[in-house]
């Protein structure tokens, strides 16, 4: 075999979400800081090639993201790593910090130690503490202390066709995300409601990008709202989440930056403060814990620091090539797999 490149993946979920971790093969990406390596992976056509060799089909698939590992560029810092997924690459990731965190460490990466291993990730949106539960040469959990997370319009008015006016709540927990009460749209989060869900989302996620601009006050490469999460409150307290992902799927995971999102409302109402626990339940009826470890600012803002804790798990290990003559060295999507959206790919 001839191949023209090859990439090493370490398969991991998250409570569910797939966040393959690529330990080997990785090329150099250009940029001084994560948050310009992240950049040029969203704008260079190279960038853009390595996103969709490793997303798209016939070496990717809908589900899951793939985590470049990079060297760190901050002193303090064990491994750096950015997203990918079949849109964009992204800036940060409760499910997928677990998945490099369970990789770096059960993989040998990092040295484990016994009974508690700290490794601290850098990502395009600062860095990222990971406080790993080790007995027997495995992660059996991981706590992240997250980068700030705050509120950017509470209430915010949106027009629809389908469902008259909603009101979601603009926030960041690492990226940006609408956050929306599920009954507005007349659904549950269910497993029977994932398409219908997915489907809202990519809509709503539409028609905020369209009209609304976000940026982060700090980082200009982390812009725009890149996830719709609809949320849900149950009899126990517990938050009921879906997070719906570009072109047409949902999160598996109770997702960790979406609720780093949500914890700054809470708090921004007066329903969270310093020292609460609640837990996060996924569509799957996997589960997040989440923790409001500080208060803080960012850019003047009041923000907080908010803690996810869960379980990755690896479950095999691959390499993807390609083929010098393979006619679909930037990979493909159909609509029959990937849904309505795929087309855009």
């Amino acid at each position: 075999m001839r191949w023209k490149r090859t990439i090493q993946l370490l398969d991991v979920h998250a409570e569910g979400e797939i966040g393959k971790v690529a330990i080997g093969g990785v090329p150099k990406i250009p940029g001084n800081t994560v948050a310009e390596q992240l950049h040029w992976l969203n704008t260079d056509p190279k960038g853009q090639e390595l996103r969709r060799f490793l997303c798209l089909e016939p070496r990717g698939a809908p589900i899951g993201s793939v985590n470049l590992l990079l060297p760190p560029k901050h002193p303090d810092a064990d491994a750096a790593f950015i997203i990918l997924q079949p849109d964009q690459a992204h800036a940060s990731s409760g499910s997928n910090s677990i998945c490099v965190t369970t990789a770096l460490l059960e993989s040998g990466i990092v040295e484990m130690h016994e009974p508690e291993t700290v490794v601290t990730l850098e990502t395009a949106a600062g860095l990222v503490k990971a406080t790993a539960t080790c007995r027997d040469g495995r992660c059996e959990t991981v706590k992240l202390t997250m980068v700030p997370s705050f509120v950017h319009e509470l209430d915010v008015s949106l027009e629809t066709e389908q469902w008259g006016t909603i009101k979601l709540d603009l926030c960041y927990g690492g990226i940006f995300y609408a956050l929306v009460d599920v009954g507005q749209i007349g659904l549950t989060i269910a497993k029977s409601n994932a398409a219908a869900l997915v489907a809202a989302g990519m809509v709503i996620k539409e028609r905020i990008n369209r009209e609304i601009k976000v940026v982060h006050p700090e980082i200009p490469a982390i812009s725009g709202v890149a996830y719709v999460m609809f949320r849900d409150l149950e009899a126990d307290g517990t938050v009921r989440t879906c997070t719906t992902m570009w072109p047409g799927r949902a999160d598996r995971s109770p997702c960790g930056t979406g609720n780093s999102a949500n914890l700054a409302t809470l708090h921004a109402r007066g329903k969270a403060k310093v020292g609460d626990v609640f837990k996060s339940r996924s569509i799957i009826d996997s589960e997040f814990e989440i923790g409001l470890l500080a208060e803080t600012t960012v850019a003047g803002r009041p923000a907080v620091i908010p803690t996810i804790t869960g379980r990755g798990f690896t479950f095999g290990l691959s390499q993807v090539a390609l083929d010098p003559f393979d006619p679909h060295p930037g990979g493909f999507a159909l609509t029959d797999v990937w849904g309505p959206l795929a087309g855009e790919i």
